[in-house]
């Protein structure tokens, strides 16, 4: 029997009250019916001292590093490399030509558009020392798509490369646009900060926005996400809670995931706080091979990876690479096949693949710290620490306790202040107590684990019963012959929608529509079988592994149009 315990202090922002009694088991709370985090607290700044998140990290940094200095930021392609005297000079030296020269100022939105770089880390501490906003975008968008974002975000500067500078919008109101590739950001980087006489800079507050990062709009339109300071102080203190105490171990991280995605935007801020190097992949390496190739290079002790990345490893059998130095893949964005992990563990046993979830809107929500959390396979970890969430039944809004499916619902330090200028979504998204709802289907085991089932839109109503892609697109990627699978509701008279599976085969396979079904059937209830294949060459995906379900609708619009 779980032994009760008592949550006397919370910083999570949430409940206030002392002395709550959890479940030392599950972290389920009768009195507040919602789940607490089992991580020991995290103390955080108090939140009406004035403080910006490049202040906090610099002095995180002072007390990680001890001894020769490692770099900071390593090109993983050239092998150049930034340290951390060198980093933390150029930070200054562009805030405050940021403020002097370009006049950036605090509360600007700057609208970042750059492929990963050495000195795009530079350019988002600077930006958030001055108070800017930095609302980083994916440089392989359109021009329209561009022009949209810098709309929505309300950006009044720009920053971009040769490359990317022509998919800005000619009338959108930039004061500047500033090219990272140009002689002139090079020299407000190092030249000399001349003497400020003029009045002093403002102090950034905790609260003040310090990131606008756009929803993957996977299923609807893109929002745009605003994130305050205190957001990233949070996640960064409960990873340097967890920092190793060996003075002589040193992290180096390969970031796989793109800077100017969530999950690729905090791990550069987080590796200059703990004193970590961070490489980057700033050219496009051969596959996935020359990101294993990057690891081995750089004996990097740490790695992220969307699962599309971890899938590949696991089944590269050609590669003899058993990456030695590496301990640990953090993963997140969509769920892994069970045999994928298996597979995975036999052929790096010394890594401990660690799951986790979280959002653009809520933060890291869970994620696993440990070798035995790491076997724990399915789930995405225990509940972040200072977090509190509730399972709530999507349809009666009821809280629900461990082991029952129903919305994830999320409250803490790390949840975003709100979409910009979007009062609709704004009162979708959260209701009056300051909950955020994720739109995920999920459940907390005795254990306190999470586990995602499925995006609440996405549910397939197959009659009377409600269907998650999710769950089949596992069993689907788990069959031998299938290198990728999704699959989507397809309208049908009788049962109002039935599930359509969109398959990847393997190269020179004969599997067929019927052998497919017959292999899910044996696995799935009844109501759950998959009723339809359809077999297409690719499936779209964003930079965090997500299926892309607008862009999949497109294969069952034409797949209704050759019927006809």
């Amino acid at each position: 029997m779980a032994t009760p315990t008592s949550l006397a202090n919370n910083a999570n922002g949430g409940s206030s009250s002392s002395n709550l009694v959890i479940n030392g088991r599950s972290g389920y709370c009768a009195a507040t019916k919602s789940f607490h985090s089992l991580r020991p607290p995290v103390p955080l700044p108090p939140p009406d001292v004035p403080l910006s998140f490049p202040a906090f990290a610099f002095s995180l940094l002072r007390r990680s590093l001890s001894g020769d200095l490692p770099p900071a930021l390593l090109d993983s392609a050239s092998g150049e490399a930034v340290t951390f005297p060198a980093f933390v000079s150029r930070v200054r030296a562009l805030a405050g030509k940021l403020r002097a020269r370009v006049g950036v100022r605090r509360g600007d939105v700057a609208f970042v558009l750059t492929p990963a770089r050495l000195d795009v880390p530079v350019l988002y501490f600077a930006l958030l020392s001055v108070g800017a906003v930095v609302a980083p975008a994916n440089p392989a968008l359109t021009p329209s798509e561009v022009s949209r974002l810098v709309s929505l975000s309300g950006a009044s500067f720009a920053f971009a490369v040769s490359s990317t500078a022509g998919k800005l919008p000619a009338a959108a109101g930039l004061a500047a646009t500033v090219l990272l590739d140009s002689p002139r950001f090079r020299s407000l980087m190092t030249e000399e900060v001349e003497e400020q006489h003029e009045e002093a800079v403002e102090l950034v507050r905790q609260s003040d926005t310090a990131a606008i990062q756009f929803s993957s709009g996977t299923t609807g339109r893109v929002k745009a996400a605003a994130l305050p300071h205190r957001n990233f102080i949070a996640m960064v203190a409960g990873f340097h809670a967890l920092k190793p105490s060996n003075p002589n171990h040193h992290q180096r991280v390969l970031l796989c995931a793109p800077m100017f995605h969530s999950m690729g935007f905090i791990f550069v801020l987080n590796g200059i706080a703990l004193g970590s190097t961070t490489v980057l992949v700033t050219a496009n390496p051969a596959g996935i091979r020359g990101l294993v190739e990057a690891a081995e290079r750089w004996a990097v002790t740490e790695m992220t990876a969307a699962p599309p990345v971890v899938m590949a490893m696991a089944k590269e059998s050609s590669s003899s690479r058993r990456l030695p130095a590496l301990e640990r893949i953090i993963c997140g964005g969509a769920p892994l096949p069970t045999p994928v992990i298996d597979q995975f563990r036999r052929r790096f046993p010394h890594v401990d693949l660690c799951m986790g979830y979280g959002s653009t809107e809520g933060g890291g929500i869970s994620r696993m710290i440990n070798k035995e959390e790491c076997t724990h396979i399915g789930s995405a970890g225990r509940i972040t620490e200072n977090l509190e969430v509730k399972i709530v039944d999507h349809v009666t809004s009821k809280p629900l306790v461990a082991g029952q499916q129903g919305e994830l619902w999320v409250r803490g330090p790390t949840v975003m202040k709100g979409y910009v200028s979007d009062d609709e979504a704004n009162a979708i998204t959260f209701d009056s107590e300051g909950w955020l709802k994720t739109g995920d289907i999920c459940y907390i085991d005795q254990d306190g684990f999470l586990f995602v089932v499925d995006r609440l839109k996405e549910l397939i109503k197959y009659k009377a019963y409600q269907v998650p892609p999710a769950e089949l697109e596992l069993v689907l990627q788990s069959l031998p012959e299938i290198v990728d699978a999704a699959v989507i509701p397809y309208p049908h008279e009788e049962a109002g929608q039935i599930p359509m599976a969109l398959v990847v085969k393997q190269s020179g396979s004969k599997l067929t529509e019927a052998e497919i079904m017959n292999n899910v059937a044996k696995q799935v209830a009844p109501y759950k079988k998959i009723r339809k294949v359809v077999f297409v060459e690719s499936i779209p995906k964003s930079p965090s592994g997500k299926i892309l379900r607008r862009e999949l609708a497109n294969h069952l619009r034409l797949c209704k149009s050759s019927r006809l």
